[in-house]
């Protein structure tokens, strides 16, 4: 088959840089001083035989990380950074990963490596299996497995433009085969440029088998994680490859399949077998070490190179037989490995060759890479010191490789747990979301985004699905519980009608309607608000009654919000936002207005610029608090108090920007769930089952929350909430909030729990 002039027609071009990636990543649990721990895979994240994301490999201490499949590169990084920190803050703080391929001082004993604590004893006996054959300490050995698959749509164009080929199964199995011989035979040049592992730590070898050390790749040579030499398997088709390891097995060179440890292994179902009927789907390149530099072991530069290489593998004519290209190849692999990290490479001409032949294939079929990536490349082989085994070794030696790497694993780690409340990868996501997401990874349920600015996901936990919007709209409300409570007439009535103390108030449809009922509401404490918005958008509170000018000012601003704007009774006490979810009341929070606190020198204004510097407070619901803002509303709250933006309040005293007390707004957020007797709860469930709804913020007004609330006057309901925000409650401005998104995700899948 000449795939060759197949991908040379322009038809192809659309298709040629659409893929399907998955990363698995390998890496050992160390203590903030760079030592191997010896604590169990953390308990926090669930049961690892079923989890998606986070795995145990050979020993306890090994982390694996595996992503869902992606459909683009951006994609694959942002989960792959997401998981990365979803392991980091579920560890001990003070463990974190070991940023190199070559394990850190291994236990004097070999037999104190602890071997995975697995569930299923098969899986427990054949890793027990690997120690007796290679020893523990070779296993201990981590690495990335880069998964890659053309897309579909490229390879269904493919088999149409040609007749030679029947079958489209066999097709793509002709495509992945002739791709893994080449990858084979140039394996050496992955090697060399992403080659990571130049020395090894205490204890990994032992007697006489270590390298002549400095090397570029420890791990990639015969002296790393190898079969044993007699397991020879080829790669002329697929079927012989199926025979050959089905002949090592039956032979004893090999327990099962998936002991053999190829550079490239072939994926078509969820076993070995299944290959001979399903063809190959798709590939897993094995021979890339640890990236130090990256933070996830893997830089998107290197994934974005693996996918031009790989196409560029699959236009590149094969030089010889299948046996000798491949023998060929892993002969330069062993040379190249064992080279000096700062030694140009003996093959240092066919390397540049093989770039720009690739650079030039990059040109000719009019594909957009990143600025700059051939380029890096290209300079590496012509500098050894640019290589990533060339830099680590570099670095290592002004002190020491362990020093190096626990250096890059602290900064890693304090990048993790910068900002708890984030989830790195989705960041341009609402936080309560954010939170959400990291909880559920860490619980072992699988999260697909379908729309990042929606905040709409998909969870499934095998055959149990559920959709998610904004972290708690879920399908335990109906439809028509957020239509009740956006409407905040009908919200009124509802509870009204339910025995609730709810405000009096008037709903106006035009500015000229509301002003001209002024006289009604003058000398009275009242609450100006649109009647369908959320956040605290375009709510004014004049709690002594407003002079008509601001009266004006506030429906100007209610009305810019919504066409229809509720002037309400003000109902005098203390905000309280409950939080209930499925008939209990999970979380309890006193919201106090924006406010600022003099010192008697600064001016309001620069009172607010300052506290707007605290780490937690942010925009757009990316943080637990909002930035303090200084517009109209602002203005009106100040003025009420007799101040301006440029006045300059006395040491201590209190000024407060707002008047609603949302946190959207810049409030401050308390926990206070301890400090309330059952009756308060009560009253909130039961207000929230009138509404209907299985997960909702209820807002109450209590003047004081020692008497009963069975007292007359004792609370008034202000407000019903059908998409509360959670993250305020998680990450108070006081006090230890409770995790309402772990709540959420045990509503939906009580199985996991």
């Amino acid at each position: 088959m000449n795939f060759k002039t197949l991908l040379e027609n322009k038809e192809l071009q659309p298709y040629l840089l659409k893929a399907r990636y998955g990363v698995e990543r390998e890496g050992q649990r160390m203590t903030l001083a760079g030592d191997l721990v010896d604590t169990l895979h953390p308990t926090t994240l669930g049961n690892r035989k079923h989890h998606p994301y986070i795995q145990t490999d050979f020993a306890e201490t090994q982390l694996e990380l595996i992503t869902p499949v992606a459909q683009s590169i951006s994609e694959l990084f942002n989960f792959l950074t997401a998981i990365h920190e979803v392991a980091y803050r579920s560890m001990d703080p003070e463990e974190m990963i070991w940023p190199l391929s070559m394990p850190p001082m291994l236990p004097e004993k070999e037999e104190d490596i602890l071997i995975a604590q697995l569930d299923n004893f098969e899986d427990v006996l054949y890793r027990r299996y690997l120690a007796k054959s290679y020893g523990r300490r070779k296993q201990m050995v981590s690495g990335i497995h880069y998964n890659f698959e053309f897309s579909d749509d490229l390879l269904q164009k493919m088999f149409a433009l040609q007749s030679e080929i029947k079958e489209y199964t066999a097709f793509k199995t002709a495509v992945y085969l002739k791709v893994t011989r080449n990858y084979l035979h140039y394996s050496w040049l992955v090697t060399y440029l992403f080659g990571a592992t130049p020395v090894s730590e205490a204890r990994y070898f032992e007697g006489d088998e270590r390298p002549n050390e400095p090397v570029r790749s420890i791990r990639n040579s015969s002296h790393g994680y190898k079969n044993h030499p007699d397991v020879k398997v080829s790669y002329e088709s697929l079927e012989q490859y199926i025979v050959d390891l089905e002949r090592m097995v039956n032979e004893g060179k090999l327990l099962e399949e998936k002991e053999f440890y190829s550079v490239v292994r072939f994926r078509g179902g969820k076993k070995m077998a299944d290959l001979a009927e399903a063809g190959i789907r798709y590939i897993e390149l094995r021979n890339l070490d640890l990236n130090p530099f990256a933070p996830c072991g893997i830089s998107e530069e290197q994934a974005e190179f693996l996918h031009l290489f790989l196409l560029f593998l699959l236009w590149k004519e094969e030089e010889a037989p299948a046996h000798i290209w491949v023998t060929d190849g892993e002969r330069k692999n062993e040379e190249v490995a064992l080279e000096h990290p700062l030694q140009a490479t003996r093959y240092q001409e066919e390397a540049l060759e093989t770039l720009m032949a690739l650079q030039a294939f990059i040109e000719e079929q009019g594909l957009r890479v990143s600025d700059g990536l051939m380029a890096t490349y290209i300079e590496m082989v012509k500098t050894p010191a640019e290589t990533v085994a060339g830099k680590l070794y570099t670095q290592s030696q002004k002190t020491s490789q362990k020093e190096v790497a626990t250096k890059i694993a602290l900064e890693n780690h304090a990048r993790a747990w910068a900002k708890p409340y984030q989830l790195a990868g989705f960041t341009q996501m609402e936080l309560s979301t954010q939170i959400f997401m990291f909880d559920a990874i860490q619980k072992g349920i699988q999260v697909e985004v379908l729309d990042d600015r929606d905040q709409f996901l998909k969870l499934s936990v095998g055959n149990h699905v559920e959709y998610v919007k904004n972290a708690n709209m879920t399908s335990k409300d109906s439809y028509i519980v957020p239509l009740l409570m956006a409407n905040k007439t009908v919200t009124k009535k509802v509870l009204d009608q339910a025995g609730f103390r709810v405000p009096k108030g008037r709903e106006f449809s035009s500015l000229e309607e509301a002003v001209t009922d002024y006289p009604e509401f003058a000398g009275q404490g009242i609450v100006v608000k649109p009647k369908s918005t959320n956040y605290g958008i375009g709510i004014s509170i004049f709690k002594e009654g407003a002079s008509l000018e601001d009266y004006q000012a506030a429906l100007r601003v209610a009305f810019e919000a919504d066409e229809d704007v509720l002037v309400e009774e003000f109902f005098s006490g203390t905000e309280y936002r409950f939080f209930v979810i499925d008939g209990k009341v999970k979380g309890i929070l006193l919201r106090v207005p924006a406010n600022v606190k003099g010192d008697g020198e600064r001016t309001v204004e620069a009172l607010v610029a300052e506290k707007n510097r605290d780490p937690l407070r942010g925009t757009n619901h990316r943080s637990p608090l909002e930035k303090i803002q200084l517009g109209d509303l602002e203005k009106i709250a100040l003025k009420s108090q007799g101040y301006d933006i440029t006045d300059v309040p006395a040491k201590d005293e209190i000024v407060y920007l707002r008047d609603n007390s949302n946190i959207s707004s810049g409030g401050d957020s308390i926990e206070v769930t301890e400090m309330f007797n059952e009756d308060y709860k009560e009253v909130a469930v039961k207000a929230v089952e009138a509404l209907g709804a299985v997960i909702c913020g209820i807002d109450l007004i209590i003047p004081d929350h020692t008497i009963p609330a069975s007292e007359k006057d004792a609370y008034g309901i202000i407000e019903g909430n059908f998409n509360p925000a959670m993250m305020m409650h998680i990450y108070p401005h006081k006090g230890i909030g409770p995790r309402l998104t772990m709540d959420v995700l045990e509503l939906l899948f009580p199985e996991m729990f």
